[in-house]
């Protein structure tokens, strides 16, 4: 229990502190950049702050939930896709300092947020768990699935790697279907959506 509360420990310095370091290549990123011009560059890079701050309230939200899940097999299906999150930290990372952007400022904020309701809903079981862990990758998919419509078309750098943290949201979404997640009550849902509206309103200009 305390290597596992200090490996946490380590994992939330890294994730609002450091530099992300992906197990795998940027997508897109050997393409060139488009013809942007500065409105442009702030506007996408606004939006990739968003998804940078989701990426770091996915690391809470994982941690929380892995420590209090008491069930092995959970666990490590979190642990795997909280380490494929950390991949779209570093991408995400790497494109807002391309685009001379900035990362939240109210990071540490939405960490330990998201750390609380990831423990917070670990607690109501494992099956509860895993809901929440389906419905977040849900609602996440559908607020990439916008911002490639917002994203210019010839951006193609930001638009392959806001693509490919989709197909990796999906896919940790059936992940937890397939291990028993239940369904989320609406009134659930809904609160869930409010509170990433805000989070996702406040990350674009701070």
């Amino acid at each position: 229990m305390i290597d596992r509360a200090i490996l946490g420990f380590d994992r939330i310095l890294r994730t609002v502190f450091a530099p992300a370091c992906p197990a795998r290549p940027t997508p897109g990123g050997d393409l060139p950049d488009a013809a942007l011009d500065e409105a442009q560059k702030r506007r996408v890079a606004a939006l990739m702050r968003v998804n940078h701050c989701g990426e770091v309230c996915a690391q809470a939200l994982y941690q929380g939930q892995a420590l209090t899940s008491r069930d092995p097999a959970i666990r490590a299906a979190l642990g795997r896709a909280s380490d494929e999150e950390i991949d779209h930290l570093a991408w995400t990372e790497r494109r807002i300092d391309e685009l001379g952007g900035r990362k939240s400022i109210l990071n540490p904020l939405w960490y330990g947020g998201a750390l609380a309701i990831g423990v917070a809903a670990g607690g109501f079981g494992e099956r509860w768990n895993l809901g929440f862990l389906a419905e977040t990758e849900r609602q996440v998919e559908a607020h990439l699935r916008g911002h490639l419509d917002a994203l210019p078309a010839d951006d193609r750098k930001s638009r392959a790697i806001v693509e490919q943290m989709k197909q990796d949201e999906a896919a940790h979404a059936e992940t937890a279907i397939r291990l028993g997640a239940r369904e989320l009550p609406a009134p659930v849902k809904l609160a869930m959506k409010l509170a990433a509206k805000l989070m996702t309103t406040v990350a674009y200009r701070l």
